[in-house]
């Protein structure tokens, strides 16, 4: 659910008469049967506690709500409890599982994933003033503050998602969505007015899927596979879909025992200004759209968007691949640390083959902004071996969202492994909204780009986001995408669609120049044009899809691929690499197929395959290239000897080997300060 209570099993409700619920008075101990554990680190305590105390904040969870209509809770605990077990991943330091009383038919699982507060902050989220609500969530709210000051809220707890108990009581459930800052998955139960609300931030940032069977049977979850196995005495094979983001759903809890669906609302689009903006910590911004009123917008909004990211007790981090996103989240990162006292190194990390163009302009970034550098290095055979733990954490089979997640997932479990940070940010979102995408290049016009790049953040809970979150949250790790800000994507696609397009060539062109004169990154990172994702963490020599297709070749005959349609009729892989992937999905995913609606493919372009690397504009450029037309400053060798002298982890995953990359070794290395057009 959340970071101070972050959702990451799954709950369960089954309605029962109604009777005793919410009486007043009622103590949080008195109204519920639960099952707590905890794992690791400070768990222990922290599931102690949370069994008799009020949840402070500080978690990152995931929840599930069930409402069987028609079996006993003793006879379902076991299966119930198992399948909340298939996302503890998402929460490693504890563990709840919590019966209603007076409607023993309702369950909460929880897996806690302790961020802000270590010690307490377990869920369902009960306060003593609203004993009728119990709240689960996934997400991170970032202006619970604000909300307290302008409403006069009277906190409980220190868990940021108390505020939605608030808001709920003060306004309703479409207030509430709409007046959350931040990231959010949740379920509600109003056991008074026996109403379930669910609700999912607008791009989907934290995962959500519900079955809601004819017979009345409900159940949530953060991830489909601790749904798929539930089975109900009258139900067959029930029906698991995503949750849509940016609605929020009303459901009753009939006295029979069902539940139904009332209404599907959407309360929030990408376009229109949030309605949160009103308690904003930044003030109305300059109107207008001259192009240095823009550019200082866009600094003014995105450095807020990282800022309220900060809030955090656990250690902070960075993927940085030495692309323009991930390196503008990077330093902005850094620098607002230091202006806070943060009193840790920035802990940054990249992953790459030997030498490959992303691992050599991260270790740029990271020497420009002073970060702790971390490096992971892929070979061949690991990323070959992850494919399924991949696909199966993913719950896909879109062909590109597996290949860029293989080199997400191995550096989010070597940081789980051997680092400690928890908290990552990452540049997820920004494609999207700032028409990164090689083939904007041949939007036929500013208006259809600007439709595009919208259709594009509507479905990333189908494709990027949710890469990021099932290959990071897979280790237990909890993601921040401030790219993604309400405000900032807002006030970024409220603007002319002429300004928004790739110029002179350049892709991102708005958002490179906004930050041309700030000297947070090298001119060479903030002008790096986009690099496919193969090639970014391939060697110079072979893209990583190649590889992967080399190999794929060998494992799927012709004849199979010829037969692909007849066996799998809706989106029929049309390559043997899609078929590949088709085949291990449906192994952990049998008839679930509909969760991908379509594969994630270029427009305006005859394209085959996802790859940018087939497409006609794309040049696979390296860093140093001095033969495209970028713009016409010198371009400097990647690293220069100030900067190797820089102690960087140079990480053998592959081997588990680790060492230290030392002064004299780097010396040594005369490829790291050549020109990447002489390698």
């Amino acid at each position: 659910a959340g970071h101070p209570g972050r959702l990451q099993t799954e709950i369960r409700v089954r309605a029962l008469p109604a009777g005793r619920a919410g009486q007043d008075g009622e103590a949080h101990d008195e109204t519920s049967r639960r099952v707590s554990t905890a794992a690791g680190g400070g768990g222990g305590a922290a599931a102690g506690r949370a069994a008799s105390s009020f949840p402070r904040r500080g978690v990152q969870q995931t929840a599930a709500l069930r409402v069987p209509a028609a079996s006993t809770g003793d006879e379902c605990l076991s299966v119930q409890c198992l399948s909340a077990m298939k996302i503890a991943h998402r929460g490693p330091d504890a563990f709840r599982f919590e019966n209603v009383n007076g409607f023993t038919n309702c369950c909460f699982g929880f897996h806690r994933l302790a961020v802000v507060d270590q010690l307490y902050g377990m869920q369902p989220i009960r306060v003593k003033k609203f004993p009728y609500l119990w709240l689960c969530y996934n997400g991170e709210i970032y202006n619970f503050k604000q909300l307290q000051k302008q409403f006069g809220f009277e906190y409980q707890t220190l868990v940021d998602g108390e505020v939605i108990l608030h808001l709920y009581n003060r306004g309703g459930i479409e207030q509430t969505a709409s007046m959350l800052d931040g990231v959010f998955a949740f379920i509600l139960l109003d056991t008074a007015n026996r109403k379930v609300f669910l609700a999912r931030d607008t791009y989907g940032v934290r995962p959500l899927f519900k079955v809601l069977t004819d017979d009345g049977f409900l159940g949530v979850c953060s991830e489909a596979k601790g749904l798929i196995n539930l089975k109900h005495s009258t139900s067959l094979c029930s029906k698991v879909e995503p949750f849509l983001p940016g609605h929020y759903e009303v459901l009753d809890l009939k006295p029979s025992g069902k539940v139904a669906s009332v209404e599907l609302v959407k309360f929030h689009s990408c376009k229109d200004e949030p309605l949160h903006v009103a308690c904003d910590t930044v003030e109305a911004l300059p109107s207008g759209f001259d192009l240095e009123t823009v550019k200082s917008n866009i600094r003014i909004l995105f450095e807020n968007a990282v800022r309220k990211r900060l809030m955090a007790h656990r250690r902070i981090g960075c993927l940085l691949s030495g692309g323009l996103d991930s390196s503008l989240v990077a330093a902005v990162l850094l620098k607002l640390m230091k202006e806070i006292n943060i009193n840790y190194p920035l802990q940054t990390f990249a992953i790459g083959m030997e030498n490959s163009p992303d691992l050599l302009a991260a270790r740029k970034v990271a020497a420009h902004i002073g970060s702790e550098h971390h490096e992971v290095i892929l070979n061949t055979e690991e990323g070959i071996q992850a494919i399924e733990e991949v696909i199966f954490s993913l719950e896909t089979y879109d062909i590109t969202t597996i290949r860029a997640s293989i080199g997400m997932y191995l550096v989010s479990k070597y940081i789980r492994k051997k680092t400690d940070s928890v908290v990552i940010f990452s540049g997820e979102g920004s494609d999207e909204l700032t028409q990164g995408y090689i083939y904007f290049h041949k939007a036929p016009s500013p208006e259809e780009a600007a439709e595009e790049s919208e259709r594009l953040l509507k479905e990333l809970y189908l494709f990027d986001v949710l890469r990021a979150d099932r290959t990071t949250a897979a280790h237990g790790l909890e993601l921040r995408v401030p790219f993604l800000d309400h405000r900032f994507t807002s006030y970024y696609l409220s603007l002319p669609a002429e300004l928004r397009i790739p110029k002179n060539g350049i892709e991102k062109y708005l958002l490179r120049l906004s930050f041309e004169d700030s000297n947070l990154l090298p001119k060479e990172i903030l002008w790096r044009p986009k690099e496919a994702f193969s090639d970014g963490i391939a060697s110079v020599k072979k893209s990583w899809f190649s590889i992967l297709q080399d190999y794929i070749d060998q494992q799927v005959d012709d004849l199979l691929l010829e037969k692909a349609a007849e066996k799998y009729p809706f989106n029929p892989p049309k390559t043997k690499e899609s078929y590949y992937y088709r085949q291990i999905f449906e192994k952990h995913y049998p008839g679930r197929s509909s969760w991908l609606p379509h594969y994630w493919m270029p427009r305006w372009v005859k394209a085959t395959d996802p790859s940018a690397r087939t497409l006609k504009h794309y040049k696979p450029l390296l860093l140093g290239s001095k033969s495209l037309s970028r713009p016409t400053w010198e371009i400097t060798p990647l690293l220069s000897p100030k900067e190797r002298t820089l102690d960087l982890h140079y990480i053998k995953t592959a081997s588990s080997i680790r060492c230290e990359r030392t002064k004299r070794q780097r010396n040594e290395e005369a490829v790291y300060h050549q020109p990447m057009e002489q390698m």
